[in-house]
């Protein structure tokens, strides 16, 4: 995609190109290139600003929602996965520069990239363009996701409603495996979790309680339409695993 269709539907151009180009740059693609500037940085300054700009409208919309409500309902926007729906509404990932590895393992529809560089573009913006036109773009991507998300109590805490579902269904809980890799400023966390002894989720995140909730979100989806079907080697058809 050029970034000037990339541009148009984010609703804005931005006036330095050379801006554009290092949000778009994933480290595998600057590392392969000899070291050009790479969006790490506007990403870090993407996410402050985007966690900034949603709390705010979260505040302002929702003025009689406890705080406890206020924060899972800001998580459930900016975690991984939902900046990741976001930047393929944009189709962020055909803009993305990536190396050669990362195109060949399917880097332009990964998750992580894909939330990594939107907050890359965000950060990118609030330094082109000022605070009050990244709150404008904010609002156009994020306000239907966070409606959305405000009315369906199970989309801010999986967790919990993982847990109810499998104490009502199958009197079992479920239990979750935690793994971390990367440096301390950029670790990812890969979160599995277990029913009965069998893994029923995987999620994927910047943080311990990002990468559970989404393991517990795939669960929940997943089991959802299981009803009572037992877990363990035995099936309900009697056939084993």
């Amino acid at each position: 995609m050029e970034p000037g269709r990339l541009e148009a539907a984010l609703g804005v151009a931005l006036g330095d190109r050379a801006l554009l180009v290092q949000a778009l740059t994933h480290r595998s693609h600057a590392f392969e290139a000899g070291g050009l500037p790479h969006n790490e940085r506007l990403e870090f300054l993407g996410d402050a600003v985007l966690g900034l700009v949603v709390t705010e409208r979260i505040y302002r919309r929702y003025a009689h929602a406890p705080e406890g409500r206020l924060a899972k309902l800001r998580a459930a926007a900016v975690n991984t996965h939902s900046l990741a729906d976001v930047a393929r509404r944009l189709g962020l990932g055909r803009a993305v520069r990536l190396g050669r590895g990362e195109e060949q393992s399917g880097g332009r529809d990964k998750d992580s990239i894909l939330a990594d560089t939107l907050e890359a573009l965000l950060g990118a913006v609030y330094l082109d363009r000022g605070l009050e036109v990244v709150e404008d773009v904010v609002d156009r991507l994020f306000a239907d996701l966070i409606d959305d998300l405000a009315s369906r109590r199970e989309s801010l805490d999986y967790k919990t409603s993982l847990q109810e579902l499998t104490a009502r269904e199958w009197s079992s809980l479920p239990s979750y495996h935690v793994t971390a890799e990367g440096p301390d400023h950029r670790k990812r966390f890969t979160a599995t979790v277990s029913v009965g002894g069998e893994q029923v989720g995987l999620g994927l995140g910047r943080s311990k309680k990002e990468a559970e909730q989404q393991a517990a979100r795939e669960a929940f989806t997943t089991l959802g339409a299981r009803g009572g079907v037992p877990f363990g080697p035995e099936r309900a058809d009697g056939t084993e695993e």
